[in-house]
């Protein structure tokens, strides 16, 4: 746990400093994104369609046993969607068992991703198989440079494996293959000893190594297909796509183009300050996604999104498990964030990732009403009386959100952006906090 102190004169004093600041009226509007989605009770026989095709289940023998690759993002569906390829490996009278692939998240103990899994909702009673959780490894190769290759010890000793994992735009690098199911071979499967070794080069190079450790996994591994996962602007299941591990060398890159095609952001170009209800690996790799706030730890390496000048954040969510990872790269939160923070269960990710500027610790006051005054009185720049400020709840839930008064000009000659009420002050409560 974090060493917790009693901040309480400090934080009097950020409050009267900033009790001068006057916070701008804000206007709930509604973002327009393409709907297009699947529904849940429509993916059983779509997973069924897909690995029935003979060149994924001509692989699948009696008996065999299969390890199904689960991550450690929250995929909606994705309890659905494993238990869907249970199912079908059991109707082909093979043994199927899933694994944790989710490189050292989990505090990078083997409880700690079982807990992940269960926490949505991917459990034995569930999915009806074995759940096997180790950090156990096994070195089944090595680069021409002489970096050793790992692989998840279950998944090694099976006769299968089953990839599933949504693919969408790293926090932290550009390339043909970002999140994915090839990052889900090299880095979920490498556990947390292979991710450490990967992430080793730093991220500026994980566009060019990432391939070249596939190419080391694919070639020894019986992979017998990924299951390719996009969501929609809405966090709704949009596609589901099957391939070959010949076929994530060539398909995932254009399946990557469609899902960041598909994903939410933030439809304005530059604010002053943007205010984040929640944070959490839930709703991203790095809490808040980098590619909706703008705001990347490995700025040399990605790029996208808004332009910000301070971001506050509020709150972790609770399927984070205190897991603060990119609370970092915030300027401003809360006690409230504070104290649910768990150095246990977040430093692991941030050693191996490499990036320690994700898990740093931003100035924390006291009220939401201080965090959001200090966001704005520290905005250089910037006309504060009439400063452009969104609040968002997360990364993930992008439809609805709060826009300053001086924006809604702009709001309104957008054909995508819906406005939803007049203008009203922020909603604190006696002790100035928002919820």
């Amino acid at each position: 746990m974090i060493m917790k102190q009693d901040y309480s004169k400090q934080r009097d004093i950020v409050d009267k400093i900033c009790q001068d600041v006057v916070l701008p009226r804000m206007v709930k509007v509604r973002q327009v994104f393409d709907k297009s989605h699947l529904e849940p009770e429509e993916i059983p026989g779509l997973v069924f369609q897909h690995l029935s095709q003979d060149k994924f289940a001509g692989q699948i023998h009696e008996n065999d046993r299969i390890a199904i690759a689960v991550g450690s993002r929250g995929i909606t569906n994705m309890a659905l969607i494993a238990k869907s390829v249970v199912e079908f490996v059991k109707s082909k009278k093979a043994i199927p068992f899933i694994f944790p692939s989710m490189g050292s998240h989990g505090g990078a103990t083997a409880e700690g991703q079982r807990a992940l899994l269960a926490g949505y909702g991917v459990t034995e009673e569930y999915c009806g198989c074995p759940i096997l959780s180790t950090m156990e490894t096994v070195q089944i190769g090595e680069l021409e440079s002489g970096m050793p290759v790992f692989m998840d010890k279950n998944a090694h000793d099976a006769d299968g494996i089953i990839l599933t994992g949504r693919i969408k735009a790293h926090t932290a690098f550009r390339a043909p293959h970002e999140s994915g199911l090839m990052k889900m071979s090299v880095i979920g499967m490498g556990k947390q000893q292979g991710a450490e070794t990967v992430h080793e080069s730093g991220f500026e190079n994980m566009g060019k190594l990432m391939p070249k450790v596939a190419k080391v996994v694919l070639g020894y591994a019986n992979v017998i297909c990924g299951l390719g996962i996009i969501e929609n602007a809405y966090d709704q299941t949009y596609k589901l796509e099957a391939l070959t591990k010949e076929e994530i060398w060539t398909k995932e890159p254009e399946l990557l183009v469609e899902a960041k095609n598909k994903m939410g952001r933030i439809l304005f170009d530059e604010i002053d300050e943007l205010v984040v209800d929640e944070i959490g690996k839930d709703i991203s790799g790095d809490g808040m996604d980098p590619n909706v706030t703008g705001r990347f730890a490995c700025h040399n390496s990605a790029s996208g999104g808004i332009e910000v000048k301070r971001i506050v954040v509020l709150d972790l969510t609770e399927k984070t498990h205190g897991n603060f990872n990119g609370l970092g790269v915030a300027d401003v939160t809360t006690k409230r964030c504070f104290d649910k923070m768990d150095a246990d269960e977040t430093y692991p990710n941030g050693v191996t990732s490499t990036v320690l500027d994700v898990v740093k610790v931003p100035i924390v006051t006291r009220r939401d009403e201080t965090a959001i005054k200090l966001g704005l009185k520290t905005c250089n720049g910037t006309d504060k009386s009439n400063p452009y400020i969104v609040r968002i709840r997360n990364t993930k839930d992008l439809e609805e959100i709060y826009i300053s008064e001086a924006m809604l000009k702009e709001a309104e000659k957008n054909p995508d952006i819906q406005i939803l009420g007049e203008p009203e002050e922020w909603a604190f409560d006696d002790q100035g906090n928002l919820f």
